[in-house]
């Protein structure tokens, strides 16, 4: 019989949000790109298993984005 040492994981969920305005929406797209890099650098997060991107609407128009990062740590 082998015996196999099951290694514990730690999966953590972050979510930013960034309110969109019309015709800003690349420069407020890299801002946010640049917060999510930014914890990503300072917390040390080395696999990051998901990022994914939803919007926030209002009365048929999108008015934010919600991104959630899902990392080990």
């Amino acid at each position: 019989m082998k015996t196999v040492a099951m290694e514990e994981i730690m999966i953590k969920v972050k979510t930013f949000g960034e309110p969109l305005e019309v015709f800003r929406a690349r420069k407020e797209l890299d801002e946010l790109d640049a917060r999510v890099n930014q914890f990503i650098a300072e917390n040390g997060i080395t696999k990051v298993i998901s990022v994914s991107d939803s919007t926030t609407n209002e009365e048929g128009s999108t008015i934010g984005l919600i991104r959630v990062l899902v990392y080990e740590g």
